[in-house]
């Protein structure tokens, strides 16, 4: 049954669609500051992953290979901002702004003389009868595999942060990199895996727009999503399933957008396409004056740079 023109069950699976990619960044980045690190290159990471994925899909003829590509794209410009911020202690802010023009102004250029070439499809999983299901078959079991995957790993980012030794150290090192290096731990070096595993999060997901979202390239093709990310990790006061949250939140409401759109409403179209970004910042602001919740539950050393010596 449609409302306005618009069918409930197809906007609820073109949301779940929208968010993996912002999804997929927000949990990496997660996952690297929650080791102490900010990394503001996610937009730069992911527009690399975008066009890395895209280009090796294209000459392999395999989408599974476009997302490794992708996934590889990110990790090596992260492995850039992690030997600038760990070994060189450049500060971290200007280095992952940096990052973010450069990655910005290398997939432009890797980019020429892709536009308007298809990369090969990524296909949904065959669920079977799963997927004739009335509405909940629309909804839940019609999707790529991919969408599949990104909710897996924020279970498994959620089991190890919690449930894990791994996740003790990590979220250690987040709070008190002195505490866990009198301890014995590698602090640069469980950093630099924090922030790889970022940058190959990041590149997945920009991997993502460019073989599935808008499968195809285009400059500047991820469009802010890696700004929405680090707003969303804010927005999820660091918590992995709130991530997932935060991620359906700002994807429902581009795919609203769109259908508002489509359906022809009477309202202006800039206002309907500046929506989500407006909205991303308003929650920000609510949860931002709660008396500083949710920075409470920011990681204490996130930001700071750490040198044995000190």
């Amino acid at each position: 049954m449609d409302i306005g023109g618009i069918n409930p069950a197809i906007l609820i699976a073109s949301l779940m669609v929208a968010s993996v990619p912002i999804m997929l960044a927000a949990i990496g980045e997660l996952v690297v500051e929650k080791a102490g690190v900010l990394n503001l290159g996610v937009e730069g990471m992911m527009i690399i992953g975008a066009i890395c994925g895209f280009v090796l899909a294209v000459y392999s003829g395999s989408a599974v290979m476009g997302f490794v590509g992708g996934a590889l794209g990110g990790a090596v410009l992260s492995l850039v901002f992690g030997l600038l911020t760990q070994f060189m202690l450049t500060n971290q802010v200007a280095t992952g702004l940096a990052l973010t023009l450069f990655g910005q102004g290398l997939s432009s250029m890797i980019g020429q003389g892709y536009n308007g070439i298809k990369p090969p499809a990524t296909t949904a999983l065959p669920l079977g009868p799963l997927a004739e299901i009335p509405v909940l078959g629309t909804i839940l079991f019609r999707h790529d595999w991919m969408v599949y995957t990104s909710i897996l790993i924020i279970a498994a980012v959620w089991a190890v942060l919690k449930y894990t030794r791994t996740g003790l150290i990590l979220r250690a090192v987040g709070e008190s990199h002195d505490a866990a290096h009198a301890l014995g731990y590698k602090v640069v070096r469980i950093r630099i895996f924090a922030i790889l595993f970022g940058g190959a999060m990041a590149g997945l997901g920009g991997a993502y727009v460019s073989l599935v979202r808008v499968p195809q390239w285009t400059d500047g093709i991820t469009a802010g999503a890696g700004w929405i990310a680090l707003a969303i990790v804010v927005f999820a006061s660091w918590r992995p399933w709130r991530v997932l949250i935060g991620a359906y939140l700002f994807g429902g409401i581009t795919v609203l957008q769109l259908n508002l759109q489509a359906a022809g409403a009477a309202i202006p179209v800039e206002y309907l396409s500046m929506s989500p970004y407006l909205i991303t910042i308003l929650v920000l602001v609510i949860m931002s004056s709660g008396r500083g919740k949710a920075a409470l539950n920011a990681p204490a050393a996130l930001g700071q740079n750490f040198h044995a010596s000190r």
